[in-house]
């Protein structure tokens, strides 16, 4: 048993490993250059023009740079994830449901008998729920934000068209668009209203909210207050890009409907064929993690269907 033991957790510890260098390599490195261009222009970041410094780097100080930032920003704090979910629950309160909910998940697992090493698994699985919900609940509020996002710039024109300031604008969206739209720029409208200057207040939605598409409309802001130019046009045209974007993007959807399903079936079938053979005949199965044999060819599926699943995902993932 501890031989088993042991064996499992270095395939454990050889997927994670494979995974790690998969992501790394296969990284989208373009992914943040067109916000860093953005981050210039609104003069967040500045733009580097020194050729020695960039000569004396090494390909090691590339990569762990780029390493480094492929992981941290791209990992929002927990403060910041709950306030894009706009979660009212605490961190500490949705912890502790975290933990009964594995707790009762592993006592179950226990009382129906099956295999000692299935009651982990069920506490993990079952502790990461309340987590998997809110960053649904993230993922579907920042969906809606950016649905909304083309309406409230074409009303923010409308009402500059109308002889209104901008911060009259944004409250206009604040009273008229549905949530979650109407709370972020209430919230620019109500800081301005508080003195903080419109660029802080721009800047700030922005970091509350990850959309490319509200920086193209802060940027567009911030220099058109420093230039000048009909903000309202500029707008506009914004919006219709923005509009048209989400119309090819629907249609990429449905072309890619049947590879995306076909990858979630092929992925949870093994998976369902496992449990199922588990309940009705166990000693069928066991032999997947009893035989050393079974131990190779459990690990030799499961990093096949992580490179399925990478490639899956490379084919019906197509950015627009």
């Amino acid at each position: 048993m501890t031989s088993t033991l042991i064996i499992s957790m270095l395939a454990f510890a050889a997927v994670a490993g494979v995974i790690g260098v998969l992501a790394f390599v296969f990284r989208d490195a373009g992914g943040g250059k067109t916000t860093n261009r953005l981050d210039v222009f609104i003069g967040k970041r500045r733009r580097d023009d020194s050729g020695a410094d960039i000569l004396k780097k090494t390909a090691f100080d590339a990569d762990k740079k780029s390493l480094m930032e492929m992981i941290t920003p791209n990992i929002p704090s927990v403060h910041k994830i709950f306030q894009q979910a706009e979660c009212h629950i605490k961190p500490s309160t949705l912890f502790g449901i975290s933990l009964l909910l594995a707790a009762l998940a592993a006592t179950a697992s226990w009382m129906a008998r099956v295999p000692w090493f299935f009651a982990p698994l069920a506490g993990f699985v079952f502790f990461t729920i309340p987590f998997l919900w809110l960053l649904n609940k993230r993922r579907v509020r920042l969906k809606r934000f950016a649905a909304q996002l083309s309406d409230a710039l074409e009303l923010v024109a409308r009402a500059l068209r109308a002889g209104h300031s901008l911060g009259a604008g944004m409250h206009v969206v604040a009273e008229e668009m549905p949530l979650p739209i109407s709370d972020e720029f209430g919230r620019v409208y109500e800081e301005q209203n508080l003195g903080i200057s419109m660029e802080d207040s721009l800047l700030g939605m922005c970091d509350r909210v990850p959309n490319l598409d509200l920086r193209f409309f802060v940027t567009s802001v911030l220099i058109q207050r420093q230039t000048g130019g009909d903000l309202a046009e500029i707008l506009d045209k914004i919006g219709y890009v923005i509009r048209e974007r989400f119309r090819i993007m629907g249609q990429v959807k449905a072309l890619t409907g049947e590879g995306r399903l076909s990858g979630v079936v092929l992925i949870a079938l093994p998976f369902v064929l496992f449990l199922v053979m588990l309940h009705i005949k166990p000693d069928y199965v066991s032999a997947l993690w009893t035989d050393e044999l079974g131990v190779k060819m459990s690990v030799f599926g499961i990093v096949s269907m992580i490179l399925g699943a990478i490639c899956i995902k490379k084919i019906v993932d197509i950015k627009v």
